[in-house]
């Protein structure tokens, strides 16, 4: 008769805690009330025993070892890199150094012809001009012949011009001035030059003289402010007030200085500047002895006399010859300005 086949009977001792899927997630299965510990203390006997047979592992290494030997190899490995990538870079490099060269090469003969043309473009345009002032100074062009008397004069002096500015070029424009009143004079026209030409200042040069008695500083000086005001046609009111407050600082520099005149003169060392400008291009709008005399006077307490205002005085009061060296005038205020130098050494 044969026998059934018997089951290990599974006892609670014996059984195995694995983890169970949970409506919550995975959890241990928790241990019956009535379980002995004994298996725990044999599975632990067992564990020591595997312990002491086991070969013990090495110590861990010092994270200091670790480090040195990490940048041993990352440095072998980047020399090896680097000695790959500088043998093709340099088959790259030899290559591209000779393309490079050869189109700098070509790019600087290109700027090196456009430059050239631009300079001789430029050189032959300023040839033109000067053959065009060179006729015109010299007479040849329509300058020199449309004057009746024949006379060579300044580029801005022209046939057209106002008969009173071309008298008042070839007669007192430029001439050494040694006169207080006409030095206070002119420094107020030029004043007026921000506002209107020389062509039309001059029209009215003579109803100012009669406003300003006749340009006398120190009459000016004691003028009604009422009566300056009331000439407001011929200038705007900025213009006629500082012809008023220069006029009391002249007056000053008077009591001063002995004169006008010498303190005018004194900056430039009582001897006129020959500048010699050949072509009109050349003459300055101001220069830097004209913004020293323009401060020295701001500092004063005058007023629209700015450096360009004070070069213009300087040109027509004669301080400085800015004649063309082609006008007939040139040599003529050359020879003023070494007669009253030769009158004044005499004098002393």
């Amino acid at each position: 008769m044969s026998v059934p086949p018997r089951f290990r009977s599974t006892d609670s001792g014996e059984r195995d805690f694995r983890s169970v899927l949970g409506p919550t997630g995975n959890k241990l299965q928790r241990k019956p009330p009535g379980m002995k510990l004994e298996n725990k203390k044999m599975t632990t006997t067992i564990e020591s025993k595997d312990e002491k047979t086991k070969k013990k592992p090495d110590p861990p290494a010092s994270p200091t070892t670790t480090l040195k030997q990490c940048s041993s190899l990352c440095s072998s490995l980047l020399r090896k890199n680097s000695a790959s990538m500088t043998a093709s870079y340099s088959s790259d490099a030899s290559s591209s150094c000779e393309s490079s060269s050869s189109s700098r090469k070509k790019v600087v003969r290109r700027s090196g012809s456009v430059s050239s043309a631009v300079g001789a473009c430029a050189v032959g345009r300023r040839k033109l001009v000067d053959e065009k002032d060179d006729k015109v100074a010299g007479g040849g062009g329509s300058n020199g012949d449309c004057f009746a008397d024949g006379r060579r004069r300044c580029a801005w002096i022209t046939p057209k011009s106002d008969p009173s500015y071309v008298a008042f070029h070839d007669e007192e424009w430029g001439v050494p001035v040694h006169d207080d009143k006409k030095l206070f004079e002119l420094l107020c026209l030029s004043g007026a030059l921000s506002e209107l030409s020389w062509t039309d200042i001059l029209s009215r040069r003579q109803l100012l003289r009669e406003v300003f008695m006749d340009f006398d500083p120190v009459a000016v000086s004691e003028l009604n402010e009422k009566k300056v005001i009331s000439a407001i046609s011929l200038l705007s009111e900025v213009k006629l007030r500082s012809i008023l407050d220069n006029s009391r600082q002249v007056r000053k520099i008077i009591a001063e200085y002995g004169s006008f005149k010498k303190y005018m003169w004194n900056f430039v060392s009582n001897k006129p500047t020959q500048s010699q400008f050949r072509y009109q291009r050349q003459v300055p709008v101001k220069t830097s002895k004209a913004e020293f005399i323009s401060k020295d006077l701001v500092r004063r307490g005058f007023r629209s006399v700015s450096p360009t205002v004070i070069y213009s005085f300087m040109q027509a009061a004669g301080l400085t010859n800015d004649h063309l060296t082609g006008c007939f005038r040139f040599q003529d205020c050359c020879v003023d300005a070494e007669t009253t130098t030769k009158a004044k050494k005499t004098v002393a």
